[in-house]
């Protein structure tokens, strides 16, 4: 199966800021794929080298099969892009200025017409099809950027924070809506600043930092790397934390990745009337760690394992990045596009397609 995007070494460097350093990944065909990173950490040249806004400075790049560059157009017309930014022509109605996208890819007005009624319902703003872009609210503006990435059916859609500042309600039904798309065979690549959206959503997650990539692993499999908080409630706590041989012994549990309690367990400290067990896959050391506490004949009044989330590992992970030595490069990234040219001459096209009156 051809992948939804592929890219092998891919590499841009600015003046004096290398925006991406080498980066190599697989996006299968219909995944949920996550692109996360701190602010500067190359994610929107990663995206602006996908659409042909950006030219690569090596590697390679394509789009089910497409090259980015010398596949421009076929490439570009697999992928619906709904930016974070509201780079929208605000001058006319917002049905007219779906039928106009639909129409720089080659779709005929009439087609393009039905298009935009049935993109309009779908993100729930039918409604307002006569209205300009300007006078609707943020919620309807963020439904807007997403029915305007559908307008082309593409195979590949691409959000770039898409529910940035919206209120709760919103965030959930632009869920809903999009893990319906993916359901129904697209591919969904969604870069976000809510750690939270990516674990619910995605089947998979990248994680850059300062141009390069620091990992591709689901969102279990991200949070089984970090450690767990076991917090026991005894009745008659002790005066201080009770020796437990058992979490110790090597002979202990072992699980399916090969590891002892003792490899799991990384501290056990007296909190109160609370013990505080900190290890890896809390799960699988919490029977060992009720027998050892009978054992002992401490009681239990209560027993509970907090998970690490996967923004704490992403947290961790990022913490000795260089992205804030090295700026902000989301300002440095759009000032270039300009003078980058895009992929061609089709390219700045795409700029007054997707870019509006930036």
């Amino acid at each position: 199966m051809t992948a939804a995007i592929e890219v092998e070494e891919l590499r841009k460097q600015y003046d004096g800021v290398c925006a991406l350093d080498g980066v190599s990944l697989s996006v299968p065909e219909g995944s949920f794929f996550g692109l996360l990173g701190p602010n500067g950490a190359g994610k929107t040249t990663f995206i602006n080298i996908l659409v042909g806004l950006v030219r690569r400075s090596g590697g390679r790049a394509e789009v089910f099969g497409h090259d980015v560059e010398d596949d421009y157009r076929e490439a570009r017309d697999a992928i619906g892009l709904a930016p974070q930014e509201f780079n929208v022509d605000r001058f006319f109605p917002i049905r007219e200025v779906l039928t106009h996208k639909a129409g720089y890819h080659g779709i005929p007005t009439a087609e393009a017409e039905e298009r935009a009624d049935e993109v309009l319902k779908k993100v729930g703003i039918h409604e307002k099809r006569d209205t300009r872009f300007n006078w609707l609210s943020g919620g309807m503006k963020r439904r807007f950027m997403l029915a305007r990435a559908l307008i082309t059916d593409p195979d590949l859609l691409i959000l770039d924070e898409p529910t940035a500042g919206v209120d709760v309600q919103l965030r959930h039904d632009l869920w809903d809506l999009i893990t319906e798309l993916n359901e129904s065979g697209t591919t969904i690549l969604l870069t976000t600043h809510y750690i939270e959206e990516a674990e619910r959503l995605c089947d998979e997650v990248a994680i850059l930092d300062s141009g390069s990539l620091l990992t591709v692993a689901s969102p279990e499999e991200l949070m089984d790397r970090g450690p767990d908080k076991i917090r026991v409630t005894l009745r008659d706590a002790p005066a201080s934390a009770p020796d437990l041989p058992m979490l110790a012994d090597a002979g202990g549990a072992t699980g399916a990745d090969g590891a002892t309690d003792e490899g799991r367990v990384e501290s056990v400290e007296l909190d109160g009337d609370q013990l505080v067990v900190t290890a890896t896959q809390g799960g699988l050391v919490a029977p060992d760690l009720v027998r050892a506490l009978d054992r002992a004949g401490l009681e239990i009044v209560d027993f509970d394992i907090s998970r690490t989330s996967l923004e704490e590992v992403f947290v961790d992970m990022t913490r000795e990045g260089g992205s804030d030595q090295q700026g902000d490069r989301a300002d440095t990234e759009r000032e270039t596009v300009a003078a980058d040219g895009g992929a061609g001459s089709d390219a700045q096209e795409t700029v007054a397609d997707d870019g509006g009156d930036r």
